[in-house]
């Protein structure tokens, strides 16, 4: 049994412990506090806060180090695909849109200019693939999509020195919409340039007439409706990019 003298030792500790962890406690809210505050002071970096664009771009350089054709997103068979498929925005698909009328523009290089109608890309080996689409609002769904690998649209139309550039840029008809991409990704082999889903030509509110799949990047990067093809070595302008998100898009 405690003693008189052992039991006041014991109180004295227990509050100077208290006291102790409340004094920790309030250095931490006030350290949170001026961090959150000097990091609402910092300079714009295309729509993100800086220091968060700088980890992003960190994350861009390690991810895009350890991306390979062994890096394949998870196929499932096809009875797992849905059949009420999710849209994810419809930036660039807004307006009056002949379907009939399209043609896809592909810029190899300045004055070489490719119109290229979708029966033509339909010629080329078709491949399909059903993988978990995600969304960077936090959905995904199994989905069943086909199409042309765009590592055999490159070999059709002699896009060997295009495709040594590090970017591929696309956008769609009206511009409204438009994404850059990193060649490594556009060259994977789950890469397509899709015009079918669940067996059937591509729907306007999914992308009609073609559209990108590209199942090692989150939805923002599956650009539908594609109007225009065009490679750099510089970033091409990318959508979401400029209102904060990161460039790259991975998974």
């Amino acid at each position: 049994m405690k003693t008189l003298e052992e039991k006041i030792l014991d109180n004295r500790s227990i509050r100077n412990k208290t006291i102790l962890s409340f004094s920790f406690f309030i250095l931490f809210l006030i350290a949170c506090f001026a961090g959150w505050n000097w990091l609402q002071n910092q300079p714009n970096d295309q729509g993100a806060l800086k220091p968060l664009r700088t980890v992003l771009n960190a994350n861009e350089k390690i991810f895009s180090a350890i991306l390979s054709n062994d890096h394949l997103a998870k196929t499932y068979p096809l009875s797992a695909a849905a059949v009420r498929v999710r849209k994810n925005g419809d930036a660039g698909l807004k307006g009056d849109f002949d379907p009939d009328a399209w043609k896809l523009q592909l810029i190899r290089k300045p004055g070489d200019t490719l119109f290229i109608g979708l029966e033509e890309i339909r010629s080329l080996p078709r491949t399909e693939i059903v993988f978990d689409f995600k969304c960077i609002e936090g959905w995904s769904q199994v989905t069943h999509w086909a199409g042309v690998k765009f590592t055999d649209f490159t070999k059709r139309y002699g896009l060997d020195e295009q495709t040594l550039k590090k970017y591929t840029g696309l956008h769609t008809p009206d511009d409204q919409y438009y994404v850059g991409i990193d060649n490594k990704s556009m060259l994977h082999p789950q890469t397509i340039l899709c015009y079918e889903m669940n067996g059937k030509p591509l729907p306007l509110n999914q992308g009609a007439p073609l559209r990108l799949i590209i199942p090692v990047k989150y939805g923002v990067k599956h650009l539908k409706r594609i109007g225009t093809i065009y490679f750099s070595d510089h970033r091409p302008p990318d959508y979401w990019y400029e209102r904060g998100y990161d460039y790259f898009g991975g998974l």
